[in-house]
């Protein structure tokens, strides 16, 4: 089952590897792509899916890279118990401190959840986790320096952006300790119970004893993870763009209501990494309303589909499907509010 695994994996990283290649061979021949030539030629409108797309992948690459590098360096060299020292015992008064130990770390929704499992396990109490949750994968500087630059021309955007996640992860935990208080959410397994998990992990993994090749291998495997999900994103965001039916896009884009309910959907769908979504969404810039946007920037990260997945492996159905209708309601809520006074 593990070589079947691996070999699915493998496959999935070549066929994404080959898409890439694929469209950085026509940008580089474009030109003669363009011109009238008898032997090859592409419509129009797929050179511009093409153009579209590497556009967001180039743009987003430098910020994957260095959240993966920063993110295995935390999760390799800090230790858990460190972060518990620094929250307060009552469970309302530690839920600012969180939010803020979340800002620090630039840790993106890929690995944030196994994070906040261990996090858990050693004694964090449930709701500070789902601040971390919530707020880790927005309130850290690489996702702040790359919603910069992809709305540099709009910074409301990005103020918008952090605020509205600052104060979403706050709500959002103090109402998941309401509903849940510290019972036990997580799903343990037969070798986690008797305490063998960990040895058996680090068994099949032979990196405990050099961290520098821990670091490099968590690196890598998150590179290829987040490259595959922003490559798929990116091009549907592309055909998104260059096929929709433009009177259809303009119509859901200039309502308030639909477009952010649209937006969230779309968040959700692609699952975009937390340290390139704002690329993908400036594309949408001159259709969809900026509340949209803010709603897909901030919903996309807390919740999406390939974390909901993760979120069903690790934690009670009960409980995850309380935190899929707290963070939707909260966000679109909080985003309604905001066009209606703010923006």
């Amino acid at each position: 089952m593990k070589i079947k695994d691996t070999l699915l994996s493998l496959t999935k990283d070549f066929i994404g590897i080959l898409l890439l290649l694929f469209f950085l061979l026509l940008f580089f021949n474009i030109e003669w792509i363009k011109s009238d030539n008898p032997l090859f030629s592409i419509p129009d409108q797929w050179v511009n899916v093409n153009t579209i797309f590497l556009g967001i992948v180039i743009e987003a690459a430098p910020f994957i890279l260095l959240g993966v590098f920063v993110s295995a360096l935390i999760q390799v060299y800090v230790s858990e118990d460190s972060l518990r020292r620094f929250l307060p015992k009552n469970a309302y008064a530690a839920l600012l401190p969180a939010a803020v130990l979340g800002a620090i770390f630039p840790i993106c929704e890929c690995a944030i959840i196994p994070v906040v499992r261990r996090l858990i396990k050693k004694g964090m109490p449930l709701h500070i986790g789902v601040v971390f949750l919530v707020a880790a994968p927005i309130l850290n500087p690489v996702v702040a320096a790359s919603t910069y630059f992809a709305f540099r021309n709009d910074l409301s955007v990005l103020y918008s952006r952090m605020g509205l996640a600052f104060v979403l992860a706050i709500f959002i935990g103090g109402v998941m300790y309401m509903i849940f208080k510290n019972s036990e959410q997580l799903k343990w397994t037969t070798e986690e119970l008797t305490g063998k998990g960990e040895i058996l992990q680090v068994q099949m993994t032979g990196v405990k004893t050099n961290r520098v090749k821990q670091t490099l291998y968590h690196a890598a495997d998150e590179f290829f993870l987040m490259g595959k999900f922003l490559i798929a994103g990116a091009f549907i965001a592309a055909l998104f763009q260059t096929f929709m039916d433009r009177n259809i896009l303009l119509a859901i884009g200039s309502n308030e209501w639909s477009s952010t309910g649209v937006m969230m959907a779309f968040a959700f769908i692609l699952s975009l990494c937390s340290e390139a979504d704002a690329f993908v969404a400036s594309s949408f810039g001159s259709t969809f309303t900026t509340g949209s946007l803010i709603a897909f920037l901030v919903y996309g990260p807390m919740l999406d589909l390939k974390n909901t997945i993760m979120l069903f492996a690790f934690f009670r159905v009960k409980f995850v499907l309380g935190f899929i209708a707290v963070v939707t309601i909260s966000v679109f809520v909080a985003v309604m509010i905001l066009q209606l006074f703010i923006l």
